[in-house]
Parts: structure tokens; C-alpha cells; sequence
């Protein structure tokens, strides 16, 4: 696609610090606050479930087998050690499990999908929230009544391919289910964003902060549930909707000076953040590249947000800039204590970022 404003050679480089970067990242010493750490590459997490991903994706398009080697030593000594519980969280890294059994054909993935999605339709596994909505229960905490916008990219996806992998189509129509009730409480329809979440015992939205990560997780994931999907039309015209009025929003709100997004959203008092600003330009990205949103509406955004999106990424490959792992907040206030360090899922929504930047 023409007048782009980036060296794709660059960005190839930076594709693979970036993802280099990924493979060995640790805690250096920051206190979490999680029973399992968030940052620790080696533990079995929602932040690895979505680093993962983001590095199968990156084997997909560079062919890489070292890539490939990785994953399935992870996947076999995580499965080894044994997963600390089954949560929305925790079922981040299935989706890549997914990907990683049509690769390798190892029957303990086949089996572990099935198992997992067995788990995930039990309404005495995967708890639920009201309207059938999955409860948003994280490693030691249900969240009683709670339903997060983070869930459609934690679990659902997985849910989706696991039911067309396992030829289960009530996975399927229960993945569409979800995504549209979670849009039903958590979509801001005079804003065009998601509120972080819904409580279902006492009905709010708590703080009804549109924090950018949490709408990140729609943008970036709708495409990709799309991507992979077959969707009846209508369904797929309702998620594009919600999806095309979001990216308005988007467009609005993007910082005039710096070309990415505040991790509040419609507050530019607080910080610019990065892992939602890649997920959002990845998103925007795509949905230019197929057509789905006008260019011309739309490049101006693009070439402002990559611009100044580049620099975030370290020599070393380290994405800076990236809140810390977030429950909801009662105002903007709290989001703007969360800190930043480094993260799996930074890194994972920048490659996101870099793989679509080489297809324009």
C-alpha cells in the first residue's frame, strides 16, 4: 500500500529485537501483586498467553523455526509443571495451543484443547455472570458478578477455534454469544468506546472509565476473530459497526502531537501507553488494509501513530511505556497509578503492530 512512512527493512529489524526481546524477559525486581508473576516469560499467564500469540504470529510470516522450538518447549514444560488454575486469564495461552497441535500434531495439545473446552462450557467450570456472560474469575479471585472487555481476547478467541478444531459448533455460537453481550454492557454508545467492565450484582459500570487497553483488546481482537471465523452477516455487520464507530472514537482521541493514545482514553492528562496504542493502530491498520475503513479517513492517523509509536522500542528490543496488569478502576485516578514496565503482552501487540506495517 502506498505513502507509507516507514523503511520496511527497519522494520523487520525491529520485528525481530522486538520479538527477541520477548524470549527471555523477566522480573528485575519489581513487587507484583498476582499469585503467578505477570512479566516472567516462563510462567503460565494472560500476559504470556498473549506474548505467545504474537510470537506464533511472528513465526507464521518469518518461518522461523526457532520461534517454532520455543513455543513447544514452553507449551511442554508449562504442561509439565502444571497450570496453577483454569480462569478467563489462564486460557490466554490456549489459543496458541491451538495453532501449535496443527503444527506438531501432539496428542497432549488435542487433548488439552478438548479438556479445556469442556471446562469453559460447563457452567461449573467457567463460572458465569448474568445473561449467561462469562465471569471475568482471574487466578485466586472470581470477581463475583464482574464481566471485563479483556475476556473477548483472553478466552473467547480460544473458544472460537477450539470449536471449529474440534468441530463443535455450540463453542462457536457460544463465542458469538459473548461477544455480543459483552458489547451489550460494556459498549459506550455515545462515545463509540468500552467501559473497562460491568458488575452484575449492582449494576454499573463502576468508574465508567474507558481505559485504552481494555478497548485495545476489541479493537485488535475483533479483527483477528474475524480473521479466522466464518460469521453469519449480520453478526459480522453488528461487530464491524461497533468496531468501525470505535475507530472514530479512536481518531478523535489520538494525540495531536505524539500520534498515540492516553491509557485513559478521553483524558489527555494522563499517560500516553503503549501496548494499547500498538493494538489500536494495529487494528485501524487492518481494517484499512481490508477495506473495512476508509483510507483516506484514516492515513493521516496511520502515518501520525507509527511515526510516533517507533520510538518506544528500545535498542534492545524493550517496548516501553506499558501499564502493569489492571483490575477495574473507580476513576481515572487509579489508572493513572498503575505502572509501567515492561510486559509480554507490550512486546506481543507491537509485533502485531510491525507484521501488519510490513503489509501495507
Amino acid at each position: 500500500m502506498e505513502t507509507t512512512v516507514w523503511n520496511k527493512a527497519q522494520v523487520e529489524e525491529l520485528l525481530h529485537r522486538v520479538s527477541n526481546c520477548m524470549l527471555s524477559m523477566k522480573n528485575n525486581g519489581m513487587e507484583e501483586k498476582f499469585p503467578v508473576s505477570l512479566i516472567d516469560m516462563q510462567c503460565w499467564e494472560w500476559p504470556q498467553g498473549v506474548g505467545l500469540y504474537g510470537l506464533y504470529l511472528y513465526y507464521q510470516s518469518s518461518g522461523d523455526r526457532n520461534i517454532l522450538q520455543f513455543l513447544v518447549d514452553w507449551f511442554d514444560h508449562r504442561l509439565e509443571e502444571g497450570v496453577s488454575e483454569r480462569n478467563v486469564n489462564t486460557t490466554a495461552p490456549m489459543l496458541t495451543m491451538t495453532y501449535l497441535y496443527e503444527q506438531t500434531g501432539k496428542e497432549r495439545y488435542l487433548q488439552e484443547i478438548r479438556d479445556w473446552t469442556d471446562w469453559m462450557m460447563d457452567e461449573s467450570g467457567l463460572l458465569r455472570a448474568g445473561d449467561g456472560c462469562f465471569q471475568h474469575m482471574i487466578t485466586g479471585d472470581p470477581n463475583d458478578g464482574e464481566i471485563l472487555i479483556d475476556t473477548l481476547f483472553m478466552a473467547v478467541l480460544f473458544l472460537a477455534r477450539a470449536g471449529r478444531l474440534l468441530n463443535r459448533q455450540e463453542c462457536m455460537d457460544e463465542a458469538q454469544y459473548q461477544i455480543m453481550n459483552h458489547i451489550r454492557y460494556l459498549y459506550n454508545r455515545e462515545e463509540g468506546l468500552f467501559y473497562h467492565g460491568w458488575n452484575f450484582r449492582q449494576n454499573h459500570n463502576y468508574g465508567k472509565v474507558m481505559w485504552g487497553r481494555g478497548n485495545s483488546w476489541y479493537t485488535v481482537g475483533i479483527m483477528e476473530y474475524l480473521r479466522e471465523n466464518e460469521v453469519p452477516e449480520a453478526m459480522k455487520r453488528y461487530f464491524l459497526s461497533v468496531y468501525r464507530c470505535q475507530c472514530e472514537a479512536l481518531k478523535r482521541y489520538q494525540d495531536p502531537e505524539h500520534g498515540v493514545w492516553h491509557t485513559v482514553i478521553n483524558n489527555p492528562e494522563t499517560y500516553e501507553e503503549i501496548s494499547a496504542s500498538a493494538a489500536f493502530l494495529a487494528g485501524i491498520m487492518k481494517g484499512v488494509r481490508l477495506g473495512i475503513l476508509p483510507k483516506e479517513e484514516f492515513l493521516e492517523v496511520v502515518q501520525k501513530g507509527t511515526a510516533g509509536i517507533l520510538p518506544y522500542i528500545q535498542e534492545d528490543g524493550t517496548v516501553l511505556a506499558v501499564s502493569y496488569g489492571t483490575p477495574i478502576g473507580w476513576n481515572e485516578e487509579f489508572y493513572c497509578g498503575i505502572p509501567c514496565c515492561p510486559m509480554t503482552y507490550g512486546q506481543a501487540l507491537m509485533i502485531i503492530l510491525l507484521q501488519e506495517m510490513l503489509q501495507w
